[in-house]
């Protein structure tokens, strides 16, 4: 199929969707949450003889809002008109709340967006967003759930270890913050672990007051931690503050930001911002995230869908690195196919047009 592509691309012509559902090996848990499973919710739009692929982590919900109140907007519209699109669905939201639920299945479409105008144009989505800057891209390997026994946690940090991960990070805040001598103890075994030579990160997802934040950072400063992660809820920005200036190691937060507002309230309370583009808008929104950081002098760290960023994330001047999250890892290779390899420390996207992912066959049929 052609078109004129001096008037602009082909339409969108059909908006799919589907919902995949993948258990973990066993129960899993952080500071804050259980959880047995992840659930991806996938779009897929069709102009011409092309397809864009979208996703976000989310509850299999999300799907119904991007039937219900998005793919009216983008079904029938210019292929290339990206930015287009996103003002219309984020303004579809008015009514629902453009954060939460909304935001993931926006997220969701609008990846699916940017992939397919950049296989309409030939090219990938780093040349979209101005062109890549690095060929690959540091990752740090995440998970250490607070459910894990010693050897499981030895096997996890050894896995990353074998593909050159420098950075490691692990769960704490155990219980709500209930269990701080085991939360230390673990930062402890991890740093036998690792040896020297490698950074160690902690992520207390919001599990302290900010009075336990600022003991346990202290405890953390000197065991060697640099990364304290939501030692509070990241939505207590003047609690994140106040451990901010109390520790050593960078406090960090953001994966929940869904939009600006957020982003803007976090900025000078975090030594380094978190985005997720399967939350805060697609990668629209995380490029625009990650500028307005940039505005303030701070990097950006990709959080979790190593997938996903790796891709855009090599078009972004102020990124540290991106999450490596063991869930994610674990099934985005049975989803798609041109998954970004981990190895030598850094991710390396695939060469293909768009951002390299294609659904697999099995999943390709809703």
């Amino acid at each position: 199929m052609t078109w004129d592509n001096r008037s602009g691309g082909p339409p969108i012509a059909r908006v799919r969707t589907l919902v995949r559902t993948f258990p973990t090996p066993e129960p899993e848990a952080d500071g804050t949450l259980e959880w047995s499973a992840t659930t991806a919710v996938v779009v897929l739009l069709e102009a011409g003889d092309h397809i864009g692929l979208g996703l976000t982590y989310s509850s299999p919900a999300a799907e119904a809002v991007i039937q219900h109140h998005l793919a009216d907007i983008v079904r029938g519209s210019d292929a290339l008109a990206v930015a287009a699109d996103w003002e219309a669905m984020h303004r579809a939201g008015r009514n629902l709340g453009t954060r939460g639920l909304f935001a993931h299945a926006l997220s969701a479409v609008d990846i699916a967006r940017w992939d397919l105008a950049a296989r309409v144009l030939g090219t990938n989505v780093a040349a979209l967003a101005g062109g890549a800057i690095r060929g690959s891209i540091p990752f740090y390997g995440s998970g250490g759930f607070t459910t894990l026994d010693d050897t499981q946690l030895a096997d996890q940090v050894d896995s990353w270890l074998r593909d050159g991960a420098t950075r490691v990070k692990i769960k704490i805040g155990e219980s709500w913050g209930t269990r701080i001598d085991r939360d230390l103890s673990r930062v402890h075994r991890l740093a036998a672990l690792v040896g020297p030579g490698v950074a160690m990160m902690v992520d207390a997802n919001g599990g302290y007051s900010p009075g336990q934040a600022r003991r346990v950072g202290l405890a953390l400063d000197d065991l060697g931690v640099d990364w304290f992660e939501e030692p509070v809820s990241s939505d207590a920005v003047s609690s994140l503050n106040l451990v901010r200036l109390s520790v050593r190691c960078d406090v960090t937060a953001g994966e929940y930001a869904a939009d600006l507002y957020d982003i803007a309230a976090l900025l000078p309370v975090v030594d380094c911002l978190q985005l997720d583009a399967t939350r805060c808008g697609g990668y629209t929104g995380f490029l625009r995230g990650a500028a307005l950081a940039a505005s303030s002098g701070l990097q950006v760290s990709a959080h979790c869908a190593p997938a996903v960023h790796a891709p855009i994330a090599t078009a972004v001047p102020n990124l540290r690195h991106v999450e490596y999250f063991v869930d994610h890892a674990r099934l985005e290779p049975q989803l798609m196919d041109g998954v970004a390899t981990a190895a030598d420390g850094v991710l390396t996207p695939s060469a293909g047009n768009g951002h390299g992912l294609t659904l697999r066959r099995p999943a390709a049929t809703p």
